[in-house]
């Protein structure tokens, strides 16, 4: 029987792939990269041999979709970020059987979900970062859950949550389920860019506050109040791909019934106007 052995919710800002070559960002990333790294290590200790990522740098306007190739290789460049992401290198091993699994207990749970296994369905950088840095310490197969939605609502998404549960625990899979995605997004207008130093700060003072104060709930377990201010805290605060990998991190994980206390791996920091941090959820 297979189980959910760790979840996460985890940044994946291209400045941690700037942040190991040279330029002005070297280095300043350590932090999220040791993060994305001792979340992995951890999983490995528990037996993870997949990871689940709920990827809000995928947009899907119609259904619920699931990358479920055996196997990812390629070369990546970011439509969005061609200066900071290009000709990405990736090769990792799929986990078909539990991709097609999820998509089946979601549309049986009433949220239409295909599971795909296309060469030319490429991963995107919401599933590519964190790759790139938890390989390093634990490798695992990985299927990619888009969780950028333009017409979904957070049920929808809790069922796709609930869904990935159901298919793990009928399967011999243990799991890290990652939620890919920031706290607030509202990244900086780009007339405003260069003179507010973007790269390094949080272009709103009301949205830093709501984040730390997230954290805070996150770090107390007090989950069933954070569900509660989900819709609007993604809405006023510009929750990346509003905050859809959430939902289906805590509809994994029980919704408003779930109660432990996260830890903050990575100390919350800006990068071009949006709140980021890596947190672990544990489930033992």
């Amino acid at each position: 029987m297979g189980e959910i052995v760790l979840a996460a919710k985890c940044t994946h800002v291209p400045t941690m792939l700037m942040s190991e070559q040279e330029g002005p960002v070297k280095g300043k990333r350590q932090a999220a990269i040791d993060g994305h790294m001792e979340i992995a290590r951890r999983a490995g200790d528990l037996g993870a041999d997949t990871v689940v990522i709920c990827d809000t740098h995928w947009v899907i306007n119609a259904g619920f979709h699931i990358n479920a190739n055996s196997r990812f290789k390629g070369l990546f460049t970011s439509n969005e970020f061609p200066q900071f992401i290009q000709d990405l290198e990736y090769d990792y091993a799929g986990n078909p059987s539990l991709g097609d699994a999820i998509a089946r207990h979601a549309t049986d749970k009433g949220a239409f979900t295909l599971a795909h296994r296309l060469d030319s369905l490429e991963l995107e950088y919401g599933t590519l970062v964190p790759m790139r840095f938890m390989s390093r310490a634990h490798e695992m197969n990985v299927v990619s859950i888009a969780a950028w939605c333009t017409v979904h609502d957070h049920e929808e998404s809790r069922i796709v949550g609930e869904a990935i549960r159901t298919a793990v625990e009928a399967s011999d899979s243990k799991v890290l389920l990652v939620a890919s995605g920031s706290l607030s997004h509202k990244i900086w207008p780009n007339r405003d860019y260069a003179a507010n130093n973007g790269t390094f700060t949080i272009s709103s003072e009301f949205n830093r506050q709501m984040d730390l104060h997230v954290l805070e709930m996150w770090k107390r377990g007090d989950h069933a109040t954070f569900l509660k201010m989900l819709p609007e805290y993604a809405g006023f605060c510009c929750g990346e791909g509003s905050m859809h990998d959430t939902a289906m991190l805590y509809g994994a994980l029980g919704w408003d019934a779930y109660d432990r206390a996260c830890e903050v791996v990575t100390d919350y920091f800006p990068s071009s106007g949006t709140g980021q941090t890596n947190v672990i959820f544990p489930v033992h």
